[in-house]
């Protein structure tokens, strides 16, 4: 007879409800302890789920007491770095919400301490399993575009999140770009060398910060790649998953953030033309081993690394060079500089 895997859950907001379904579907957990500073919201979940766990609000005591396997942390940003280290510290493996740190001190004292440990601490960048962005990977490793020069992405969007992200520093960078700096370079396939931008709060915005910016990073390898966005930005929005286009040496590639990929290859090899002719280029199929299913993803690939499956994409230890991305956006818009960024 399999035993479940004893977890625990840090909190109990309205996210939780996505990662509780998803760990539901991959199987093979129990939800022993859920925390929360407000208990009420841990009763909720629990009821939603038809399960009876310790609830509490001190997360090392109940670590103590029932000495977990697994610690999912949906908790905010702010205390992320105590939870993870107390979750370590008392053995289990942990996977977080996203970002996995507050500053990129705390992120590197984390991968020391994981692998200290010896156990995971893995992020939910869920984007890295969008059905769209495998395929466009998939292109893009095929040298079909040639070699990437530029990742170019527009976010607009208007969301009332009210509650913590309206009163949040840096809101948008640091909250949300992260996800398109990722899936950036998870395309290009390389570390961001430095990082330039500039963040402001629009008239009429409902955010207490500034919930606008625009971005630049040049990457190790020569790639460029820039960032426009806001939160506050009403009518005509784009996805979640920003609009993008992807230039190379020998083509291009557009995704609406949705289900329209375009792709085209120069013919200039063969044209003397001022404009040459292209050719459009088919989209591969989704490979059977590409991982894909956003959170229901990243949790099945956390759930199999800790049975003795293969380290997930998104482990801290790679996940930190996303994260400089983020914080190398904030310190330029800080400055008023462009600055290098390092891991």
């Amino acid at each position: 007879m399999t035993i479940n895997q004893r977890a625990v859950l840090t909190g109990a907001g309205a996210m939780s409800r996505k990662w509780l379904e998803a760990i539901k579907t991959v199987g093979g957990v129990d939800i022993v302890g859920i925390v929360d500073i407000n208990p009420a919201n841990a009763e909720a979940r629990a009821k939603e789920r038809n399960i009876n766990p310790e609830i509490g609000t001190d997360l090392p005591a109940m670590l103590s007491r029932l000495a977990p396997e697994i610690v999912f942390d949906v908790a905010i940003p702010a205390v992320r770095h105590d939870i993870v280290s107390a979750a370590l510290a008392a053995g289990a493996h942990v996977l977080s919400e996203k970002p996995m740190a507050e500053t990129l001190e705390q992120a590197r004292d984390l991968v020391a301490r994981a692998k200290a440990a010896d156990r995971l601490h893995v992020v939910i960048q869920n984007r890295r399993y969008l059905a769209q962005l495998r395929r466009i990977h998939r292109l893009v490793a095929s040298g079909a575009i040639g070699e990437v020069t530029g990742v170019h992405c527009d976010f607009f969007l208007d969301p009332h999140f009210g509650g913590f992200r309206e009163q949040m520093p840096h809101v948008l960078l640091l909250d949300m770009a992260v996800h398109t700096f990722d899936a950036a370079r998870y395309v290009i396939g390389d570390i961001a060398s430095s990082a330039y931008a500039e963040e402001w709060n629009p008239a009429g915005s409902w955010y207490e910060r500034d919930a606008s910016a625009f971005a630049s990073f040049h990457f190790a390898g020569g790639a460029v790649m820039t960032y426009r966005g806001s939160w506050a930005a009403p009518g005509l929005r784009t996805s979640w998953e920003s609009y993008w286009r992807i230039t190379g040496t020998e083509g291009s590639i557009v995704w609406d953030g949705a289900d329209d990929i375009r792709a085209a290859r120069s013919n200039a090899h063969v044209s003397g033309q001022l404009l040459p002719d292209t050719a459009m280029l088919e989209i591969p199929a989704l490979d059977p081993a590409d991982r894909i299913g956003g959170h229901l993803g990243v949790i099945t690939d956390f759930l199999a690394a800790t049975r003795g499956g293969p380290l997930p994409e998104t482990v801290g230890s790679e996940n930190i060079k996303s994260l400089a991305m983020v914080l190398g956006a904030i310190d330029s818009s800080t400055l008023g500089r462009r600055v290098e960024i390092h891991i």
